[in-house]
């Protein structure tokens, strides 16, 4: 059965309400939960080799295999193909907050292994998790890195997600608070997990393109390699805690653990259920009935107020479809010719702080449409954003003091504003209003 199959036939229930409860620390039925999963699982085809003693073979060759395959990719690219996964920024931070659940709780799967420090046995699952936890560095730690860049982008504010995408992140909670009772299984799902796949690299190189920081996904790149990474480490991993009896139910189980990373969408089918209008209306529904009583009878499109095409549910593409008759939406040019656009973007639009800098985005790249900006380099930009005026903050500056110039009374000083862009840059913290 395929993943998709797989999909359409699971009884996900409320894993949102599962996944929170998991994150507080509730395990109530999660043993009973991950054995319906496993159940699940037993659909998806093997990929396993059937002889456990070839599986460092295995990953080195599935390496190589996937090393090929990017390697075509690059090429293609390079031949004027387009991007593979993100159609333009928008569809970006629309993937990025899509699999956000699960990048919360990384490596939560080998979150039990933690008990058994004195076992020399389990000592790589532990080694693994502690990298995933950045040996206690939060510049390391990959939760923290993953948030820094949600919030670098201005998506930290959560956006509503169907169901099921906390699946993954519900199955590695669950695994980390019962690696006891389902130790194969948690063994087989790390090594799974910690396989390099096609899309992380195709990911990370498009949203370089995109100027968006790619280093979490890089970092897993490297971290997970075969040759001393975390692949290597989850092969070892299963040979240390081989059994001496019953090897093969062991070795079964391992391989349901292993077929749970197919549960779910997967980054390709995430990235390729993108649509950037459906997005934008959406996002502008849920905006609607805050802006419904907000606006003067000023301004009137085709007879009917703001205010009156926002007080009915559903109205938002109505309003757009208007706004375009009347030009002040110019679809598939520079949005700063659409007069709308210019209400929304800036520190003195009207409409400045209304918008989060995702539903700005998704605007944008629904206004430019096939149009395309001319591109800077991410390193650009940073220097653009972070130090606007073109002056340096003060070298080796502690952060205390740069935090005392951004107080209530010297924040809008010239001192304070360089203090504030020096915070920026010093915390990576670039997110906000543009």
């Amino acid at each position: 059965m395929s993943r998709a199959d797989v999909v359409l036939s699971m009884q996900v229930g409320d894993l949102k309400s599962r996944y929170e409860a998991l994150i507080l620390g509730d395990t109530s039925g999660s043993a009973s939960w991950l054995e319906n999963q496993l159940r699940q699982a037993d659909s998806v085809e093997n990929e396993l080799p059937c002889n456990p003693d070839t599986l460092a073979d295995w990953t080195a060759q599935r390496a190589a295999t996937i090393a090929r395959q990017y390697a075509s990719y690059l090429e293609k690219r390079r031949q004027g193909a387009p991007r593979q996964y993100f159609s333009n920024r928008a569809h970006a931070l629309y993937f990025l907050q899509q699999v956000a659940p699960t990048k919360a709780v990384d490596g939560a799967w080998l979150f039990g292994a933690l008990r058994h420090w004195d076992d020399p046995r389990y000592h790589n699952l532990i080694r693994i998790y502690l990298e995933e936890l950045g040996d206690g560095d939060p510049a390391c730690n990959h939760v923290l890195i993953y948030q820094r860049l949600l919030a670098n982008l201005g998506c930290h504010e959560s956006i509503p997600l169907a169901d099921e995408r906390y699946l993954q992140g519900s199955l590695q909670l669950a695994l980390g608070f019962n690696l006891d009772a389902f130790l194969p299984e948690v063994i087989g799902y790390n090594l799974g997990y910690e396989q390099l796949p096609l899309h992380l690299l195709v990911t990370a190189y498009e949203l370089d393109e995109l100027d968006i920081d790619p280093q979490y996904f890089r970092l897993h790149v490297t971290i997970d390699n075969a040759s001393t990474g975390h692949a290597c480490k989850a092969v070892q991993a299963l040979q240390q805690l081989w059994p001496p009896k019953n090897p093969g139910d062991f070795y079964r189980r391992v391989a349901r653990g292993y077929r749970l990373n197919d549960l779910g969408m997967g980054a390709a089918d995430i990235a390729a259920s993108f649509d950037l209008e459906a997005q934008l209306l959406d996002a502008f529904e849920r905006k609607r009935s805050f802006g419904s009583r907000m606006h003067s009878d000023y301004c009137r499109l085709e007879g009917r107020t703001v205010n009156q095409w926002l007080a009915e549910p559903g109205s938002i593409e109505a309003f757009f479809a208007a706004l375009q008759r009347k030009g002040w939406i110019k679809r598939n040019q520079d949005p700063v010719n659409s007069r709308f656009w210019q209400l929304v973007e800036g520190p003195t639009a009207i409409m400045f702080g209304v918008f989060s800098p995702y539903e700005k985005q998704l605007l944008h790249d629904w206004i430019a449409g096939d149009w395309q900006a001319p591109r800077l380099s991410r390193k650009a930009v940073q220097a653009i954003v972070s130090d606007p005026l073109g002056k340096d903050p003060e070298q080796g500056m502690p952060l205390d003091q740069v935090i005392a110039r951004m107080a209530g009374a010297r924040h809008a000083l010239p001192d304070g504003l360089l203090a504030t862009r020096c915070y920026r840059r010093m915390t990576g913290l670039n997110g906000g209003h543009s």
